[in-house]
């Protein structure tokens, strides 16, 4: 998906579009998209594993800090500043999302440290 959507954009675009600014503008959009492909496959794992071993409360937290601490800041941030494009506004998704990787890589390491990870598992 990353790579169809990075350097393709156009032709998906296009699907929904045949105006030519509009391709562009969305093709641009979903450069920044691509980016957080990466990311999200990764960081939905750790978020499923949670889940799974019932650490809902970290996963609700860590989604509300990606939205409201990083992308929703981030957009408004970049939307103001001049000679802006949707790829910059849209950099706020894979922003938000290697904030949520972050923090899902250290809660697992904290789970580790602490001994409460094979605790979780052992009721599974």
């Amino acid at each position: 998906m990353f790579a169809i959507t990075f350097f393709h954009g156009d032709i998906l675009a296009g699907i929904f579009s045949s105006d030519p600014e509009v391709i562009a503008a969305a093709a641009d959009y979903l450069k920044a998209y691509a980016i957080d492909c990466l990311f999200t496959a990764i960081f939905f794992c750790y978020t499923g594993f949670y889940n799974g071993i019932g650490r809902t409360r970290f996963v609700m937290i860590q989604g509300i800090l990606g939205a409201f601490c990083v992308r929703v800041p981030v957009s408004y941030i970049m939307s103001i500043q001049p000679n802006t494009s949707l790829f910059h506004i849209g950099l706020a998704t894979p922003m938000s999302s290697i904030l949520q990787l972050i923090l899902c890589v250290g809660f697992m390491l904290w789970l580790q440290k602490n001994k409460l990870l094979d605790d979780n598992l052992k009721n599974y």
